[in-house]
């Protein structure tokens, strides 16, 4: 890590002459998170001005770099319509970044309702920039914050603006800081990788040789979880993010499905070492704490309310698998799913009132929302290929999953709502079972 990377939430945070965020939600609307039908606003986020002791070919390039970084991540979120630098008006090696001097007509013409200004300077190896958002219908900035970095690191600088946005506009974080695990056979064999929310920096996270399934991030995200046939049997592993420290449980049977409890170094999984396939309560270090579930059948997959105070999973008891939601005070556990004859792979939204789900339907799979009432599921997915292994981004705006519409299974991503379907990345081999951190 470098020295510019540890002082990164550099000098100079100003919120402008609103209140903070909270405060300024009540007085914009912007984007309601809580509607099917959000309305993309018009954005225009031009390439960031040199300060004129940094003009230079290779500066430029790095403002074309970073902006470009900006815009992508705005674009991810799905609540912005990102206008065409070829429409502006304005040049932007002349054109104002700070009120009043901004002419707010030649981007209201074009069309912005929103507007990004960044004018930097390059010191070596420092790289500052002041980065702004502008109302401009309203002709007011919004937010004004000030970054000192390291050259390098500009990613992380258009981050965590990203996320000021995003918060300033929904009272939100955003996925800005998340990542995703998933499962590529690649190298021939199944391993686990990690990437960031959009699918950038893509890395190895075991090299087991061998097959190795279901990753499931700790609600602190320090930890993966996650199943291994490394010694011959279905083993669980517990592996530390940062250090690689390990714990293995390797109870006779099938050690598969791990879940981890919100907020708590726990986890439930499905163990088979009595006979039955059940879901059991486990330390972070595999001691078992508890039978949660003791019916007849197999029971797999549990997914934890927000809360922590139920917990969804699979079960075929009724005939074929179907999910159920368990009360983990009572142990009382109630089917969810009727309509069709397979439905697994449940994952519990942020918010706590609906669960994605995996169904199958004329033999191909989809994604599907239901309600905690059970009435009514939505169909996310319609019409390519099978689309399994739903998991919420933390913020629950987004929905990762697994999809073979192109041919070889790959990591996708859509809206919460099933919009904007779109896949991450393009690796060798095939991508399943992404699960997204907190």
């Amino acid at each position: 890590m470098t020295y510019f990377r540890i002082i990164f939430i550099a000098v100079i945070t100003f919120i402008i002459s609103l209140s903070g965020p909270a405060e300024s939600l009540a007085g914009y609307d912007y984007i309601d998170i809580n509607s099917p039908f959000i309305r993309k606003i018009p954005i225009a986020v031009p390439l960031f001005k040199a300060k004129a002791e940094s003009i230079s070919d290779s500066n430029m390039q790095i403002s074309g770099k970073a902006s470009d970084m900006l815009s992508g991540m705005l674009d991810f979120t799905g609540y912005f319509k990102m206008l065409d630098r070829q429409s502006f008006l304005e040049d932007p090696s002349k054109a104002e970044t700070t009120a009043p001097n901004i002419d707010f007509h030649n981007w209201t013409a074009v069309g912005a309702e929103l507007l990004v200004t960044g004018e930097f300077q390059i010191r070596g190896d420092v790289f500052e920039i002041d980065l702004r958002l502008f109302d401009t219908i309203k002709s007011s900035r919004l937010i004004g914050k000030k970054y000192t970095t390291g050259v390098n690191d500009l990613r992380d600088v258009m981050r965590r603006f990203s996320g000021e946005i995003i918060f300033y506009l929904t009272g939100n974080r955003g996925v800005f800081d998340s990542r995703i695990a998933f499962v590529s056979n690649g190298t021939g064999s199944k391993e686990i990788y990690t990437c960031e929310f959009d699918g950038v920096n893509i890395r190895p996270f075991t090299r087991n040789n061998s097959i190795t399934l279901f990753p499931a991030w700790s609600s602190d995200g320090q930890w993966i979880a996650y199943t291994s046939y490394l010694k011959g049997n279905p083993d669980l592993y517990v592996k530390n993010v940062n250090d690689g420290s390990v714990s293995v449980v390797a109870n006779k049977g099938i050690n598969i499905t791990p879940a981890w409890v919100p907020g708590k170094f726990e986890l439930a999984a499905t163990l088979s070492y009595s006979g039955d396939q059940d879901i059991y309560l486990l330390t972070g270090t595999g001691k078992v704490i508890k039978k949660l579930t003791n019916e007849r059948g197999s029971d797999v997959s549990p997914s934890w309310s927000p809360d922590g105070k139920k917990m969804a999973f699979v079960s075929n008891r009724s005939g074929t698998p179907q999910i159920y939601v368990q009360d983990i005070e009572s142990g009382h556990a109630q089917r969810l799913t009727f309509n069709g004859r397979y439905n697994t792979q449940p994952s519990w939204s942020p918010k706590g009132d609906k669960i994605a789900y995996s169904g199958m339907n004329g033999g191909k799979h989809n994604i599907y929302l239901i309600g905690l009432d059970g009435k009514d599921p939505v169909q996310l997915t319609h019409n390519g290929g099978d689309n399994e292994s739903p998991s919420w981004s933390p913020d629950g705006s987004l929905i990762v999953f697994s999809s073979t519409r192109e041919g070889p299974s790959r990591i996708y991503v859509m809206t919460s709502y099933g919009t904007d379907q779109r896949r991450l990345f393009a690796i060798s081999g095939e991508q399943t079972n992404p699960k997204w951190s907190p």
